[in-house]
């Protein structure tokens, strides 16, 4: 069930209208029901993926908390690192190993007819996988306690505002959240709205109407020049962050109608003034993750530099295989991994803070104009449906080829330019309240010109027409 779909329309009214009149108890068996029909709509078959990941990772917590054993807690752990990315492992990659093995043997010259099966992909799979996994690691390092209630560790695995695509949510901070008794407020009303306006915003306005040019572009990027595919690669950066940080602001708005405040997942990504920065504001949830159970435990920076740089280059590269079974992520996550080795060294030692509160100046400016571009880059393997793709569409931008750019051509009009400076402009402002939603405590003579201009930007200038999934939905 997608978020801007008639179905969801339909679907959340209802699950609120019975939510709000129950116990806490018989809330959360209301939601877990709800979550399994949300996440079976698309297929009802893959129900008994996530159920038997909730099971064995909810019994193995419960045998490494109270073992004592050190060697039958590492077994315990590994059931459920095994049973888990197992699952991943089959549907996400199981195909790409094949080929890719294929591939290594006709180059060495030996001829390979393997027959694979076209398995299906099922949707928010990376994204569930992590998080009850998560559970079993903070259990295994004492950090946690594990619940004693299945219903309600079911229900965090499943909890249908994040299921499909984040935040990957850890069980210390959202666990309490749910086997707590929730009091509806009205703030809490008002900011889960808020948040489902800008989301819709940025989904519907911004990302569904940028996806027909970068699509057509990247399908053929022969037809295009080197200037055009420049400013696609930029439209796909808008629309990738419209389309994911979108879902993020809806997910976050529908969760706090429940009385459940979610993590944020971006903090204005574009206006990072480094690499390093940039994975502190975008995906939060995947790069923290990354940093707690792989880069940390492969060693951190506790080794000295050249570990250091492999460590981040490792985990960059399975961030990248993380996003799916092709090449192209692999070299996306490659490429970051070397951003963030080359930023380490330049810094010599020394932390960088986020910036908080954006500011004019030179140096500023030329700082996230360097990390865009940068960002952008990476932007074209994530994109391109091959590294034959990928590489076309960068050197025909290198050597500028074909004619000069085309604004009309592109499909840069009014209507693009307006929808992607609003969206810029709505994150600028956001970055200087230090708050997403940032009209919910104005006066409501503006606070309602603020929501009527983002609803009717969204139903004139937005792409009505087609229910697009979100692209995080393939990974």
């Amino acid at each position: 069930m997608l978020f801007n779909s008639l179905d969801f329309l339909i679907f959340l009214p209802i699950v609120l209208a019975v939510y709000y009149v129950l116990s806490t108890r018989a809330q959360n068996s209301w939601l877990l029901i709800a979550s399994y029909v949300f996440y079976g709509w698309w297929d009802w078959r893959f129900l008994g993926l996530i159920m038997l990941s909730t099971v064995v990772d909810y019994f193995v917590g419960q045998r490494i908390h109270s073992s004592n054993d050190a060697g039958a807690r590492k077994r315990l752990l590994t059931i459920s690192i095994v049973t888990n990315l197992g699952i991943l492992g089959l549907f996400k990659y199981f195909g790409f190993f094949v080929q890719s093995f294929v591939g290594v043997l006709e180059a060495m010259g030996l001829q390979a007819h393997v027959t694979t099966l076209q398995i299906i992909l099922p949707v928010g799979i990376s994204f569930y996988t992590f998080q009850t996994m998560s559970y079993s690691f903070d259990i295994y390092r004492r950090r946690i306690e594990p619940t004693r209630n299945f219903l309600n560790f079911a229900l965090f695995v499943a909890y249908f505002p994040q299921l499909v695509a984040g935040p990957i949510e850890r069980a210390h901070h959202l666990l309490p959240k749910l086997e707590a008794a929730r009091r509806i407020r009205w703030l809490d009303i008002a900011v889960g709205f808020e948040l489902l306006l800008i989301g819709f915003f940025k989904k519907v306005a911004v990302a569904d109407t940028l996806g027909p040019i970068v699509d057509s572009r990247f399908a053929d990027p022969s037809l295009s020049s080197g200037g055009d595919l420049l400013i696609t690669t930029y439209l796909f950066a808008f629309q990738i962050y419209g389309d994911f940080s979108g879902y993020t602001d809806i997910a976050r708005g529908v969760s706090r109608f429940f009385g459940v405040d979610l993590m944020r997942n971006f903090n204005q990504p574009y206006l990072s003034q480094s690499i390093t920065e940039f994975w502190r504001r975008w995906h939060i949830s995947l790069s923290t993750w990354l940093r707690d159970y792989l880069y940390i435990p492969l060693g951190g920076n506790r080794k000295g530099p050249r570990r250091t740089y492999v460590n981040l280059l490792t985990t960059m590269l399975l961030g990248g295989l993380w996003h799916g079974a092709n090449w192209t992520f692999v070299i996306w996550g490659g490429l970051h991994g070397f951003y963030l080795a080359a930023h380490k060294a330049m810094l010599g030692g020394q932390r960088v803070a986020a910036s908080e509160i954006p500011r004019f100046g030179l140096k500023y400016l030329l700082r996230v104009v360097v990390t865009f571009h940068l960002v952008c880059l990476a932007w074209v393997f994530f994109r391109a449906g091959d590294l034959a793709t990928a590489v076309e569409i960068l050197t025909r931008i290198l050597t500028w080829e074909g004619r000069p750019a085309d604004m009309d051509g592109v499909g840069i009009g009014e209507r693009i330019t307006l929808l992607v400076g609003l969206m810029v402009l709505l994150d600028w402002l956001q970055a200087k309240r230090g708050d997403h939603a940032l009209m919910v405590r104005w006066h409501w003579a503006p606070r309602a010109v603020g929501y009527a201009a983002l609803i009717l930007t969204t139903l004139t200038l937005g792409n009505l027409i087609d229910e697009v999934p979100f692209i995080y939905f393939q990974f």
